[in-house]
């Protein structure tokens, strides 16, 4: 006979004495927290009846408490005491009712004592404090009455592969994401949860009420949580509390429960509350090996389910690993439901293991609804039986797995967790590995790979984690449409590796700029409440973003980058970006501008520009600089191309190392909806525009103003026009910014490597409407409930560091104060900003001065030699036999003084290049010249090489760049407005195929060249060449639209001029490079006047002289002069040949070459030589409505005694003679148009 135990000599526990050892083994059979199954050790207690262990300590009781020394302290499984007519655990009997006699009521009362324990905690219903300590008997009491508790044990075998892989996908997925750990208990826990809620009559119960047999139907599931605690001395103690209403649970939820429950356990502030109303309970032996158990069913309760070790069958555990893969065996494991048979039946008890069972093989969407609480974009594992595969059939598998990792490659994208909005599980056909042939009892088979993340052969798991880890998680990326293989390889190599966090020092970097760029909008947001700022708020990851782009070119040694973008977000990047002080930027909002600063009426806030310096994480530094723009979307990109080019040709390092970045962001509507976006990007890769690659990113806050996506595109993402220049584009979750940092890097990485441009679509939202004052909840109603209740970016970010243990609770308090210090430091510096009054009106200097006689004559040498140039020709250069001719005119014209346009624009170009001055021109057919005109640069015949004649002047001359540009205006135009900002020594040029398209550049012309230097201080040189004139090529070839220049002419901003002679053409050239005022050029040349012989200039007017704003006339004599006849351009030519031809002598016909400024000195002194003209006429081609005419109308009063409509000195009034008012600008028949022509000029000489 086995030697009995004496429990007096079991030592006292820590805190109250003797154990209550009935109590502990009743503990003991509520199964596990954690992942306590089968050797996966998890947070929770575990065991069963057979395990032998220690008493572990207890809880100090409260006041009132009747726990005492001896006693049970109202453990937590307390509700597991036998109750009156309950059998034996286990026993299968019916209960017995105790009888009416003496030993009967004597039990009635221990039946009432173990049920006020019960509803204390205490498993024992031991004695009362105060009473002996009789440990012994209380174990034999209590054992006595377990046998009255009549239960039943199902067992089913399930097995476990699918649980064990979809964890490892869930863990995986945690592991990069908020931290944390999911064990088999919860997923196993919450099944028997889900299984319950699926049959309610599981959750039912025994009592007895007043002596009578009751069925208890809970009002929800109350499930019960064994907790394994350590104390510092090494005793253990185990608690059980329950998660309170588990059915109502997603599993992010339970599974926050859960941990909850844990955590208070360890911290010791479980209450009662915790320990009571538990319905159902777990138990996990498997820990210790044991397949399956038959626990306690305690009083209460409906149902304990037990959970048996996972392991493979006994009969294949002397198998090797490979064969256990290659034959699909899976480990297994038993589940027991132990329940009240009074209650429950046999077949309801196998049916419950069979829904649990079924629940855990992924049934009803068991880890679908998984994956979507705990936010994993793609599907789970899918149970599925194993394809029977021949030798030849692995070698299809092999061909299967190239053809997943290549569908992963180009689709993997679509199922990234990009939207921090809303989740929803993401899913492509091509993307399923059953599509593929292949099924998750393929996981842990071993395929060849080719080199695929660094290695040869790879299990089908791993191959799923890299794919994953690499496209799907917060970064989808677009690369597989790139025809470079080396270009694709690149990113393969960069991207399909393991996982690695920053550094500690990074990941505090990021959290600090986080912290910045949330200061800035929250102080903003509360001091000038309603203002326009247009506020980063949900996309504040762009900071770190541009922190990670702007670090790396410090590191890289770059020499500057160039920062183009839209309003949104733009005071942000320039405070904590560009290093704007906030002082200045809140003195904007007050509405002071700074004296020192403001160059004319000035612009909002959130158009400005800056420079600055940036500092690196290392200490680095990089000039940084933001260029100011409109609001006109996207106008600026190629503006800050065209900047980039120019620094990048002053620092002239021969086009191969391209030392400036430029960095455009866009807004995600206007980066797909705005052409020149397309424009820009067709630039990227073209010789005379191309800028080494520039880093874009679209700041994808999924909305535009009021529009959605579905409205504002037709493609699926914002940024797929990118693909036509084969961009790699990566779409980022802009809540994750280690992963925006990532991308960052990488992005410029690929640019150093490549030259190229790379995209960054980051994808957030927008806290508030399109600017402050506006309410989105009107348009977007769901999306901003959504965004109402999400925590920002930087409060996401601090918990996610905490959860994945980056960083101490500790450290992020410190991060906290950093943020409140940023507050601190705004407020300050807005207490230390002196503000100044506003001015009235425009504040800058009209520039009276302006414009101002230069000399801008030549030596005769200089023509000779660049006369020369045209015919020095090297001898193995094949030019076009019919092309020489012309050339060799050119050579003639200088010795027999008939100089053409053609040749009179190479005299001013060759002579700015031997003075040292750049000139860059740009234009449609600009090196030929639309009309065949310039032939900058021949064409050898047989080669197909390019010879630029004016470029072999001398060794010391400047560079003369000559571009044929893509078929755009407007980004053309851009471009080249941004090269003349940075390149104010140069003479650029952009030259429009014909005038009449223009107006495809509008609005480069109306908020760039002509108001720029009013908004903001921005000057510029730009030239543009717009062939202007009326010859019978219809309304599209004939008019650059004179008027809408002059419209925009005021405050000296920009000079007009429509020269008739080629010397003054040449003369203007050159005086729009040395005239000491920086404004652009607007010349409307002329097209048949190019070889009109009567327009050719002769040698002397280059040599002597300077620009003429006005040309009077010489050939009548100023006495006989009665009628005065102003024109502008071609008509000269037309009048003067009508005026010899009617031999008419008494008709002056006066030039004005410049339209603005309008030169009213010296329009007066030749007024002045017809002292007896009586008639004033204004003639022109265009229509009365168009033309110069209604400017002149306007200003010609402000310079002259001359008035429309008013009596003048000789009593005639100022006439107008042009063809009739018109909203188109020219016939379409060329018939038509002669006889116009013949009519307009007989009316000049007529009136």
């Amino acid at each position: 006979m086995a030697r009995r135990r004496d429990l007096s000599a079991v030592p006292p526990g820590p805190e109250f004495g003797r154990p209550c050892l009935v109590g502990l083994l009743c503990r003991l059979q509520v199964g596990g927290s954690g992942s306590g199954l089968g050797g996966y050790r998890g947070r929770g207690g575990r065991g069963d009846h057979h395990r032998r262990v220690r008493r572990p300590g207890a809880q100090r009781p409260g006041p009132g408490s009747r726990a005492g020394p001896g006693r049970c302290s109202g453990g937590p499984a307390g509700r597991r005491g036998s109750g009156p007519g309950q059998g034996s655990p286990g026993s299968g009997r019916p209960g017995r009712r105790s009888g009416s006699g003496r030993s009967g009521r004597q039990a009635r009362r221990r039946q009432g004592r173990r049920r006020e324990a019960g509803r204390r905690g205490c498993l024992c219903g031991g004695p009362r404090a105060g009473d002996p300590a009789r440990p012994a008997a209380a174990v034999a009491n209590n054992m006595n009455a377990s046998l009255e508790l009549p239960t039943a044990t199902s067992v089913r075998a399930v097995p476990v592969k699918l649980l064990f892989d979809n964890r490892i996908v869930i863990n995986n997925h945690l592991k990069r994401a908020r931290g944390g750990k999911i064990s088999f208990t919860h997923l196993i826990g919450y099944a028997m949860v889900q299984a319950i809620k699926a049959m309610p009559s599981m959750n039912w119960h025994y009592a007895e009420k007043d002596g009578k047999p009751t069925l208890v139907k809970p009002a929800h599931v109350n499930f019960g949580l064994a907790i394994d605690l350590v104390k510092p001395n090494g005793d253990r103690q185990l608690v059980v509390a329950g998660i309170k209403k588990a059915e109502t649970l997603n599993f992010f939820e339970f599974w926050q429960a859960y941990e909850d429950i844990v955590r208070r356990a360890r911290d010791g502030k479980l209450t009662m509350d915790d320990f009571t109303g538990v319905t159902v309970s777990l138990t996990n032996p498997g820990g210790l090996g044991t397949v399956h158990s038959v626990p306690r069913l305690m009083p209460g309760q409906s149902v304990i389910m037990g959970v048996g070790s996972m392991d493979y069958p006994a009969e294949f555990q002397g198998t090797s690993q490979d064969t256990l893969n290659k034959l699909g065996i899976s480990k297994v494991m038993t589940l027991t439901s132990t329940y009240d048979h009074r209650v429950i039946q046999g077949a309801a008890s196998g049916e419950f293991l069979r829904v649990v069972a079924n629940y855990l093989l992924g049934e009803n969407g068991f880890y679908d609804e998984i994956f979507e609480a705990l936010r994993i974009p793609y599907e789970p594992v899918r149970w599925l039986k194993d394809i029977d595969a021949s030798h030849d059939d692995d070698v299809t598998k092999a061909a299967r797995v190239f053809e997943l990792i290549h569908s992963y490659r180009v689709r993997g994208h679509v199922m990234a967790d990009t939207d921090p909005l809303e989740y929803r599980q993401r899913k492509h056909p091509d993307l399923d590995i059953t599509e593929h042939g292949l099924t998750l009892w393929d996981l842990e088979r071993e395929f060849a790979v080719g080199g695929f993340a660094g290695k040869s052969l790879m299990k089908l798991r791993d191959i799923l984690g890299v794919l994953r880890d690499s496209y799907c998680r917060t970064t989808g990326v677009e690369f597989m449409h790139i025809q470079d293989p080396k270009q694709r390889r690149w990113i393969q190599d960069r991207i399909e590796r393991s996982h690695t966090k920053p550094e500690r020092e990074e990941q505090l970097r990021i959290l600090r700029r986080l912290n910045a760029a949330e200061a800035f909008e929250t102080f903003l947001q509360t001091k000038y409440v309603g203002q326009k700022r247009f506020s980063l708020e949900g996309g504040e990851s762009v900071i770190p973003l541009l922190d990670a782009v702007l670090d790396s070119a410090a590191e890289s040694r770059l020499d500057e980058v160039v920062i183009g973008m839209a309003h949104r977000g733009r005071l942000n990047v320039l405070a904590n970006i560009v290093g704007k002080s906030y002082a200045q930027i809140f003195r904007e909002f007050e509405g002071n501008l700074d004296p020192k600063s403001m160059h004319g009426s000035g612009d909002v806030k959130y158009h400005l520009g800056a420079e600055g310096t940036f500092t690196g994480l290392d200490g680095e530094q990089i000039k940084v600089s933001l260029a100011a723009n409109p609001s006109h979307l996207e106008t600026v990109d190629p503006v800050i191309e065209g900047i980039v080019r120019a620094k990048q040709d002053i620092i002239n390092k021969g086009g191969t190392d391209f030392t400036v970045l430029p960095v455009a962001l866009h807004g995600d509507a206007a980066f797909a909806g705005q052409g020149v976006v397309a424009e820009t990007l067709n630039m990227s890769q073209l010789r005379g525009y191309r800028t080494g690659g520039t880093v874009h990113i679209v700041i994808n806050n999924q909305v535009g103003f009021t529009a959605a996506p579905e409205s504002s595109r037709s493609s699926m993402y914002a940024t797929d026009v990118a693909r036509m220049i084969e961009a790699p584009i990566f779409h980022v979750n802009g809540d994750d910014p280690e992963a925006v940092v990532r991308v960052a890097r990488l992005a410029f990485e690929f640019r150093q490597a490549f030259n190229k441009d790379v995209v960054i679509d980051l994808i957030c939202y927008r806290r508030r409407g399109h600017n402050e004052s506006d309410n989105p909840a009107f348009t977007q109603p769901l999306m901003y409930d959504l965004i109402d209740k999400k925590r920002s970016v930087r409060k996401l970010y601090t918990e996610s560091l905490i959860g994945r243990g980056d960083i101490t609770l500790e450290e992020a308090e410190q991060a906290l104060q950093d943020y409140q210090g940023q507050l601190e430091k705004v407020f300050t510096e807005v207490r230390e900003a002196v503000t100044a009054q506003p001015a009235a009106g425009p504040v800058s200097d009209p520039q009276a001065e302006f414009p101002v006689a230069v000399n801008t004559a030549i030596s005769a040498e200089v023509v000779k030699r660049i006369a020369e140039s045209q015919v020095n020709i090297p001898d193995t250069f094949n030019v076009h036999p019919r092309l020489l001719p012309q050339l060799q005119r050119r050579a003639s014209m200088v010795e027999d003084g008939t100089i053409d346009w053609g040749m009179g624009e190479t005299l001013a170009v060759g002579s700015l290049l031997l003075e040292g001055t750049p000139v860059r021109l740009s234009g449609q057919d600009s090196q030929r010249g639309t009309f065949g005109q310039r032939h900058a640069v021949l064409i050898d015949r047989e080669t197909g090489e390019e010879h630029t004649p004016l470029q072999y002047l001398n060794e010391d001359q400047a560079r003369y760049n000559v571009y044929n540009s893509l078929l755009s205006e407007y980004a053309v135009m851009g471009f080249e407005y941004g090269y003349s900002l940075a390149r104010p020594d140069a003479l650029v040029l952009w030259e429009a195929q014909f005038g009449d398209f223009v107006n495809g550049a509008q609005t480069i012309v109306d908020e760039y060249i002509s108001a720029a230097e009013q908004k903001w201080g921005q000057t510029s040189g730009v030239t543009l060449l717009l062939p202007h004139g009326y010859e019978g090529q219809g309304p599209d070839h004939s008019s650059a639209r004179v008027e809408r220049f002059l419209q925009l002419c005021a405050q000296n901003n920009m000079t007009v001029a429509m020269p008739t002679l080629p010397s003054n053409y040449f003369h203007l050239l050159r005086w729009q490079v040395h005239n000491p005022h920086h404004k652009p050029l607007v010349v409307f040349t002329p097209k048949s006047m190019l070889r009109l012989k009567a327009a050719a200039s002769k040698t002397e007017e280059f040599t002597t002289g300077q620009f003429r704003p006005v040309i009077g006339d010489t050939s009548v004599d100023a006495a006989a002069v009665r009628k005065v006849v102003f024109v502008a351009g071609k008509l000269y030519y037309d009048l003067e040949a009508e005026r010899q031809k009617r031999g008419i002598t008494d008709t002056a016909i006066i030039r004005i070459e410049r339209l603005y400024p309008l030169p009213g000195a010296e329009l007066q002194a030749e007024i002045a030589k017809y002292p007896n003209a009586e008639k004033y006429l204004w003639a022109q081609e265009e229509p009365a409505n168009q033309g110069a005419w209604p400017f002149i109308a306007l200003n010609l009063i402000d310079h002259l005694d001359l008035a429309v409509g008013a009596d003048i000195p000789h009593g005639e009034r100022l006439r107008r003679i042009s063809r009739p008012h018109s909203s188109s600008p020219a016939v379409g028949s060329a018939k038509r148009h002669q006889a116009e022509q013949e009519q307009l000029v007989r009316e000049v000489f007529d009136a």
